[in-house]
């Protein structure tokens, strides 16, 4: 039995919720906001653990050189074959987001969906950043999108629901990412998360009815935890941390009521 993640199509699906564009409208509002003045415009991005890299191909769309990193083939395959269907140029790399090394560096490197999830142990988050830092532009910015940290600390009522449904292109699915009983390790923090996505078929027999289930080990980092790390690797800084994508009078505070992720915002040291 294959997982959610052996299944691009399905992931893509189940993450449609997303609205893409606009959160890349807003991740270059932010380059435009803390990059150095005198910067000049956004050339050249990488989008890491990128998986159908819908962030990257919307950049490409945009006419910026685009590259998106995965370790997983069967994502790599779907993104390349999606930009091509889009008519967009994106450059796809199989690799390993604690140990790439592309030889070039970036205007904008981006981690997506909560991706440093999948960073079990501290050594690799650090190995990580060291990775990004090595690859920035002098200009450059980093900015990683993980969980709110009250999601796992919140009580008993975490901000954000863990199941939902979505539709497009006539198929419909609803999803469910972990379960009440799932426990989150209190030495190890992380947490094996149930997920049970159920698709309804297209009706022509293009998409047929079925169900994903898989569990996912889940990595929680805190806030502290994700200063001392980048400490750790050196090279880079915090330059801004927000609850949303919003930018300008439209930023949401990771401290405000209407916080519901952790997005930080690095640049280099």
């Amino acid at each position: 039995m294959t997982g959610i993640y052996d299944d691009p199509w399905a992931y893509e699906l189940a993450c449609s919720f997303r609205e893409v564009p606009a959160e890349v409208e807003v991740l270059l509002a932010w380059c435009a906001e803390h990059r150095p003045e005198g910067a000049g415009p956004v050339r050249t991005v990488l989008e890491l653990a990128a998986g159908p890299a819908e962030h990257a191909r919307e950049m490409a769309r945009r006419g910026l050189t685009a590259t998106a990193l995965d370790l997983n083939p069967a994502m790599c395959a779907h993104a390349a074959a999606e930009a091509g269907r889009a008519g967009v140029a994106l450059e796809v790399v199989q690799d390993d987001m604690t140990r790439f090394d592309l030889g070039q560096r970036f205007d904008l490197v981006v981690t997506m969906l909560d991706s440093t999830s999948h960073l079990m142990t501290l050594d690799a988050f650090v190995a990580h950043l060291r990775r990004v830092a090595a690859h920035l532009a002098p200009d450059g910015l980093y900015v990683v999108e993980m969980s709110h940290p009250r999601d796992r600390l919140g009580g008993d009522e975490p901000s954000v629901s863990t199941g939902w449904t979505v539709e497009r292109g006539g198929v419909r699915a609803t999803v469910r990412w972990g379960e009440p009983s799932d426990r989150l390790d209190p030495i190890t923090q992380v947490s094996d998360d149930q997920v049970t996505m159920t698709i309804d078929g297209d009706g022509s027999g293009g998409r047929e009815p079925r169900v994903i289930r898989d569990v996912v080990p889940y990595r929680f980092w805190t806030a502290t935890e994700v200063d001392a790390a980048v400490r750790l690797a050196g090279g880079l800084a915090v330059a801004a941390q927000y609850g949303d994508f919003g930018a300008g009078e439209d930023a949401v505070p990771l401290t405000g009521p209407d916080a519901w992720r952790m997005l930080t915002v690095l640049r280099p040291a």
